[in-house]
Order: C-alpha cells, then structure tokens, then sequence
C-alpha cells in the first residue's frame, strides 16, 4: 500500500513539474541565502545599492528567498515566484499582463523577467505593493543591515 501511495505522489510530483516547464524547457528553482541574492540583484540586475535592504527584507517575507514558491490569494487569484508578482501582471502558459511575461518564468532562478516586473511594480506602485513590505519591512529598524552582514 505504501508504495502504491509513493508511486502516486510520484507521478502527481512529475506531472506538476511538466508542468511547470512550459513551452521553452524546464523552470529551475531555486531557494537563495540572504547575502548571495543581494550580491546577485545589486551585481547582476542593476537594484540601486541604498534600496537594496528593503527589497532583501521584503523577499525574505513574501517568497523565504525562494523562486519556485507559488501562493494562491484570498482572492483566488496566484502569486509567483521570488517577488510573489500577482497574476494580473503575467499569463500562464504564454507572455500576458501588465508585464507580458509568463506566469512560469517568474519562477526561474535568474530572475531576468522576475526582476523587470518587479522593478516596474516598484517604480509605479512603490514597495506598498507588496504586504510582505508593509507589516515588516516599512519600519527601517527592521531592514537588514547588508553592510555588516554581507559586506555589502
């Protein structure tokens, strides 16, 4: 019986990822620690040094540093990936929304199109955007100090 269970766990496992891998291959997740995504998104994808904190904490609250997370709102409607970008600024399966992307590429390890949304949500709605911000992260007190944690 255990492995009947297993077997089907399995399968219902690879079928979500399949899914998940959409038409341009599979979507690589991945779970950052605190002081390698401030590196990345300060080195690679051009976050202003003096906003960095606010967007590491934010992160940390909405998504635990992690692209692959997916949460469904009150609402009904989906969150994705390391920013937990609203549905409304992608489509599943195909390029759609505000920021014409796919739903599924908010959820790959390089952040390209993640970070372009999120840096559009920021620049037009602010940090408010995201509740994760505002009960935490809205307070400085509570911003991690990336200079003495990470050298940064």
């Amino acid at each position: 019986m255990k492995a009947a269970l297993f077997g089907s766990w399995f399968w219902l496992g690879l079928g979500v990822g399949l899914l998940l891998a959409g038409e341009s291959g599979v979507v690589f997740a991945k779970r950052f620690l605190r002081c390698e995504l401030a590196r990345k998104l300060l080195d690679q994808h051009g976050f202003e040094r003096s906003l960095l904190s606010n967007w590491i904490c934010l992160l940390e609250h909405e998504s635990d540093l992690d692209t692959g997370r997916i949460t469904t709102n009150p609402n009904g409607s989906r969150s994705y990936g390391l920013f937990q970008i609203n549905g409304r600024f992608c489509q599943e399966g195909r390029r759609g929304g505000i920021c014409n992307a796919k739903c599924e590429d908010f959820l790959d390890e390089n952040l390209r199109e993640s970070v372009t949304c999120a840096k559009r949500i920021q620049t037009t709605d602010g940090f408010r955007y995201w509740a994760g911000w505002l009960r935490y992260c809205r307070n400085t007190q509570n911003l991690p100090n990336l200079k003495v944690i990470c050298g940064i």
